[in-house]
């Protein structure tokens, strides 16, 4: 009985490799479901997460094993009983076994930072890796979590070793050769064919969507995915119909209009007592809404920030247009909707656009990108020098004024102490002056001077975050002492929120960012309640400093229009296209999907409800307009005539 026994349990190789596959995906799954926790992903949507899972893992495991089924296919019967064939099979087994537990860890990473499976974000990450590896050096014990891969692969390996010299104890009949190389040559192109990432939707949870995928089938979907184009997979109109549309929203500028400069209508009592000489623009990493305390938090971490919105104007209801920072700084400088795929910032044809930075450099101010981290990182140094700023980062610092820097960019306080003697000598000089500043301290590893904040360094998201809001206190009590102050206004904005995880695609609280102006000779303090994205900062500062080109913007000025029902906002996540107004998200998706929810306007929880035809078309005359326009050439700057190649 024994002989026929251990017959039934033995395993062909491509077998035994295909269970331990499946097994270290679902463990993965597992645990990033128990990581996760039963209040966002209910008990009751595990089956189902696990059921199609299982596909996705099948599905992933067909790009996967034909190496394993050539190999056994090629592998001639003498070969297969030596000990030096013996050896090199155990050790391309630990290898496999090693990165498929490695990749698990990686994304355990990579859910604890975005809560989705591997992404555009991933596919990026992977085109910068000094600055990936070096964050990822700084945030983890490297050594020790490579240490407890490769043991934790010897450890199955050894705990297998009798399934493994039982699967190579004959060798395959020929038709079994044959078996194996049609199913090499097929399994790939039948899950390219099978599978999409579209099918993980449909549980009306994003978590449990997310969870039901694969990671190395999203990375591969997101990798080839990089640009989208609206017209191909999203829901469109005639473009004359959606330029209608745009003119009957007051949108100044449709995809097939001439760029015009309108002169600011009289429309009441501007906050503003006089117009503002200089900008200063501090978009601020991760910094969500819901960590200062002048937006309701109490956790205490940001009493400067609070000082500063309690004596400027504070608004109350702005969003992000994304979830990165090429996201933030595409909104903050083109003032455009976002466009499915890789954001502007990083796509052939950006420069001589029309711009805030160029467009106030046309009417002679300075104007300058400012960057705590390697420009080179996303094309930002490419872009803004396309499009008429002057870029300094890191490397243009000297070594002495820099306070601590981690792999991500130097501390915060570096960022400005390097800033000011440039805008000290553009004042000296008669210039007015505009200058972005982008931080990096509010992001991992939560790395910060020690002595400045109560909290030691690294002090994860709560230290970074308090250790920014000291930064930007001290900037400004700089700031106060120089001549150009009462001239300048200050914009504080984030560039995304910490997190964009949610029970939805585009859960709309989380892309709530605070927007603070500030200049106490210039401006009355404030609360101004009216619903607002980034890209109408853009329109609203040119209008505030006096200067044309409002109207070359997609965004809406505030100071154009008093607050009304019709007021709207925009978030996205690469594929998804979300326009909110009238507490209602309506939602664009590839393959012309179109959905809406109820927003409340307190809480911002979403729930599904029908879709309104004069929103749907709204939202469609927006993002189609704009994708066609940089397409076109038409977001290129009035001098700018040539588009995009």
């Amino acid at each position: 009985m024994t002989a026929p026994f251990r017959r039934t349990t033995r395993l062909s190789t491509p077998t035994l490799v295909l269970l331990l596959v499946l097994a270290v995906f679902t463990l993965t799954r597992l645990a990033l479901l128990l990581w996760t926790g039963s209040e966002q992903v209910p008990i009751t949507l595990w089956p189902g997460i696990f059921a199609k899972g299982l596909w996705f893992d099948l599905v992933t495991a067909g790009f996967l094993m034909p190496p394993v089924l050539l190999y056994e296919a090629a592998l001639p019967a003498r070969v297969r009983h030596a000990r030096g064939h013996r050896v090199l099979r155990l050790m391309w087994l630990w290898l496999a076994l090693a990165l498929l537990v490695f990749g698990g860890i990686a994304e355990g990473t990579f859910w604890e930072e975005f809560s989705t499976r591997f992404n555009f974000i991933a596919v990026d990450y992977l085109i910068y890796t000094h600055e990936v590896i070096g964050n990822i050096r700084e945030s983890y014990p490297i050594g020790w979590l490579l240490t407890a891969v490769a043991l934790t692969a010897a450890a199955g390996i050894y705990g297998l070793r009798r399934l493994i010299a039982a699967s190579d104890t004959n060798a395959p009949s020929a038709r079994r050769r044959l078996t194996y190389v049609l199913l090499a040559l097929s399994l790939p192109l039948l899950a390219y064919r099978a599978a999409d990432v579209e099918q993980m939707q449909g549980s009306g949870n994003a978590y449990a969507d997310e969870l039901a995928g694969n990671g190395w089938f999203t990375f591969a979907a997101a990798a080839r995915r990089n640009e989208l184009d609206y017209a191909r997979f999203y829901v469109t109109l005639p473009q004359a119909q959606a330029d209608d549309i745009l003119a009957r929203l007051g949108a100044t500028r449709g995809s097939l209009s001439p760029v015009g400069v309108t002169p600011l209508p009289a429309t009441g009592p501007s906050p503003f007592k006089r117009s503002p000489r200089n900008l200063v623009l501090i978009s601020v990493e991760s910094l969500s809404a819901r960590f200062l305390g002048s937006y309701g938090s109490g956790d205490g971490l940001t009493p400067n920030l609070d000082h500063i919105a309690r004596d400027g104007l504070k608004f109350e209801r702005v969003f992000a247009t994304g979830t990165r920072t090429v996201r933030g700084l595409e909104a903050l400088s083109l003032g455009a909707p976002p466009i499915p795929g890789q954001a502007i910032v990083r796509r052939p044809g950006n420069d001589r656009l029309a711009t805030l930075g160029g467009v106030l450099a046309s009417q002679g101010y300075r104007s300058y990108f400012i960057y705590g981290g390697y420009g080179y990182f996303d094309n930002m140094n490419a872009y803004f020098r396309g499009n008429d700023y002057r870029v300094i980062d890191r490397t243009d610092f000297p070594p002495v004024s820099i306070a601590m820097e981690n792999i991500w960019g130097v501390a915060d306080e570096s960022l400005y102490a390097n800033a000011i003697p440039t805008l000290d000598r553009d004042h000296a000089e008669g210039k007015p002056f505009f200058a972005h500043l982008m931080t990096t301290s509010n992001h991992r590893p939560y790395t910060y001077p020690d002595g400045r904040i109560d909290i030691p360094s690294p002090g994860g998201r709560a230290g970074a975050v308090k250790y920014t809001d000291y930064a930007i206190g001290q900037f400004i009590e700089q700031a106060r002492t120089k001549p150009w102050f009462d001239d300048t206004l200050f914009v504080i904005v984030a560039d995304h929120c910490s997190s964009v995880a949610g029970r939805t695609r585009l859960p709309v609280e989380k892309y709530h960012i605070p927007l603070i102006f500030y200049a106490p000779a210039l401006l009355d303090p404030g609360v101004d309640a009216r619903l607002m994205s980034q890209i109408d900062v853009v329109p609203t500062l040119l209008d505030a400093l006096g200067r044309d080109g409002a109207t070359q913007f997609f965004g809406h000025s505030i100071l154009r229009a008093p607050p009304s029902p019709d007021d709207h906002a925009f978030i996205s996540n690469y594929q998804e296209l979300g326009y909110l107004k009238h507490n209602v998200l309506t939602v664009l998706s590839p393959r012309r999907k179109v959905e809406a929810f109820t927003i409340d306007p307190q809480s911002y929880e979403a729930t599904p409800t029908a879709v309104e035809p004069v929103l749907r078309d709204e939202a469609i005359a927006w993002y189609q307009s704009t994708s066609a326009a940089f397409k076109s050439g038409a977001l290129r700057a009035p001098h700018a005539a040539s588009p995009p190649q």
